[in-house]
């Protein structure tokens, strides 16, 4: 390996020329990375250009770079080789595509920490090819090299022609290859401003905007800079959407005005007033309880920002539009949605295996409520995708919430609770990760803790989470509250199975005159409904009560089922 780097360090640009390109990479907005990945490419550069040869050890970019304390043990903490590898990949997709009229490029050889800032060849015109060994390699290998070497004028002629002919062909094709390529999207980036309306709310203002972004940093759905830091810039931050704020108060109240704007068309998206009573209420409490709701706003699921991402992202787009796709159907459930997502999530990895959120979320699809049950080999998939988005992405709520739930249908139900916990430790404004959690407890008995959390979830959100109604539709019917057991699993935006399992039983219970119209919803095509229902439940690892009590539901709405099971209390 050294003596490959060796030979290749031989065809590096001057100082001067590898600096512009430092520069100019890392302002150019096509070079899609994390500002995290930035600061490592420059800290590599930066000791590079100041004359290290050897290359930079993973102990000092763990320190320098990202913050880990001096303990750091890179054999049992992986992060700097992930942010490498991923940070390798971007360069060498970027200059793949970009690269070719540059005259440089950068370069990270596998096995070290050593940038290296390479000579790329100079394609320049026909008119410069020189008269042996010069032409495009389609054309030079169908002439003889005689006659290369003794061209006649009109020959000569003739070549170039040719050669121009192939090599816009070849550009052609290149260009064409690009344009039908997949457009791999990333995460939003914003900027946050938020102004006092008067002097004495300053300090208070200040320490919100804090508050805020560790907020947004902890929802991992986007990038964030205070728009007043010069470096944002330098670090090659060209923000989407600016997040504008007044922070306004009163004796009884503190509210906080809003509005998000799309920076490239300069529409409005969205704006609104968050009010928070200070009564009997200390101030970070009160600075807690407004971040929350604003984080929410902004980067949930189901927020702002990613409400208009979905909306506005190209048809077939891979990377983080596929995410976001994801997680609304498995929201809306339906097994057409499911499909696409789980197809784009594929397409995702074959381009980017090292995408945690990619991982969480077809580990997540995979396992989406569905007619038929999940056979083994799909969990044991799904659990190692959700495995290494940890692995991947260690403090992020999505990678943790797959995991809890790859553990809880594959009948870990402490390391799902577990997985769960970490994941509202995490982040405790998403109320996706608190519904989720809530169905996983729900489901193994925890009647209580899973429908506290539901309802958490619910009050949070101006969309409730699939998750926290389904638990919320299935206690009430299990406590006998049929009709809101109905108007529940009614208000839930899904058409997965459980959810239209709820619905036909608490008809069916009720008496309505559609139970057996939305029992047969349920069967679809389905003939052996009857047989296969408590395996199906059994998938999803309900409670064998809750089934107990779903079947007396759907017997009165006219399924047959050969017995109806005795309810075990947990």
């Amino acid at each position: 390996m050294a003596v490959e780097t060796s030979e290749i360090r031989s065809g590096e640009v001057s100082l001067e020329k590898a600096r512009l390109e430092l520069e100019r990479l890392l302002s150019d907005d096509r070079f899609r990375v994390s500002d995290r990945q930035r600061d490592i490419l420059r800290y590599l550069a930066e000791r590079r250009l100041a004359g290290c040869e050897s290359g930079v050890k993973a102990y000092s970019i763990a320190l320098d770079v990202l913050g880990r304390p001096s303990g750091f043990d890179a054999a049992n903490d992986p992060i700097v080789r992930i942010e490498i590898s991923r940070l390798r990949t971007s360069l060498e997709s970027y200059y793949g595509v970009f690269g070719a009229d540059l005259g440089v490029s950068v370069y990270i050889p596998k096995g070290s920490y050593l940038t290296l800032f390479l000579k790329t060849p100079d394609r320049g015109g026909v008119e410069d090819l020189p008269v042996n060994g010069g032409l495009p390699a389609p054309l030079r290998d169908s002439v003889r090299v005689a006659d290369v070497r003794r061209p006649s004028r009109p020959r000569w002629k003739w070549l170039l022609v040719a050669g121009a002919a192939v090599s816009v062909a070849l550009l052609l094709v290149t260009a064409g290859t690009l344009y039908l390529l997949p457009n791999t999207t990333s995460k939003p980036s914003l900027t946050l401003a938020m102004t006092a309306v008067s002097a004495d709310l300053n300090d208070e203002a200040a320490q919100t905007t804090d508050m805020l972004l560790t907020a947004l940093t902890q929802f991992q759905t986007v990038v964030v800079a205070k728009p007043s830091l010069e470096s944002s810039r330098s670090l090659g931050v060209f923000p989407r959407y600016d997040v504008e704020m007044k922070y306004y108060g009163t004796s009884d109240d503190h509210s906080v005005w809003w509005q998000i704007v799309d920076r490239m068309s300069g529409e409005l998206l969205k704006s609104g007033v968050e009010t928070v009573e200070i009564s009997g209420r200390s101030p970070a409490a009160v600075r807690e309880e407004i971040t929350g709701i604003l984080a929410r706003r902004i980067a949930a699921t189901h927020g702002v920002v990613n409400t208009f991402e979905v909306q506005s992202s190209p048809k077939g787009a891979l990377g983080n539009a596929c995410v976001l796709r994801a997680e609304y159907a498995l929201d809306e459930g339906g097994s057409r949605g499911i499909a696409a997502a789980s197809l784009c999530l594929e397409r995702t990895l074959a381009r980017t295996p090292d995408d945690p959120d990619a991982n969480a979320l077809l580990s997540r699809i995979l396992l989406a409520p569905r007619d038929s049950a999940i056979d083994a080999a799909t969990r044991a998939r799904s659990l190692e995708l959700a495995k290494r988005a940890v692995l991947l992405a260690p403090l992020s709520d999505r990678a943790q919430t797959a995991l809890m739930i790859a553990h809880f249908l594959d009948g870990r139900t402490d390391a799902a609770i577990e997985a769960g916990n970490r994941a509202m430790a995490l982040n405790p404004n998403n109320p996706d990760a608190a519904a989720s959690l809530g169905l996983v407890l729900f489901s193994a008995g925890y009647w209580k803790a899973g429908v506290d959390l539901a309802q958490t979830a619910s009050n949070e959100s101006d969309t409730p989470p699939r998750d926290a109604m389904v638990v919320l539709a299935l206690d009430a019917y299990r406590n006998g509250n049929w009709s809101e057991a109905s108007l529940l699993s009614d208000r839930v935006n899904c058409t997965d199975f459980i959810v239209r399992a709820v619905r036909a039983a608490a008809s069916g219970q009720l008496g309505a005159t559609d139970a057996n119209a939305l029992l047969n919803d349920v069967k679809g095509s389905d003939h052996n409904f009857e047989d296969l229902f408590r395996d199906r439940m059994a998938t999803a690892r309900m409670r064998p009560e809750i089934v107990a009590d779903l079947e007396a539901g759907l017997s009165k709405a006219g399924a047959n089922f050969p017995t109806v099971i005795s309810a075990q209390q947990p």
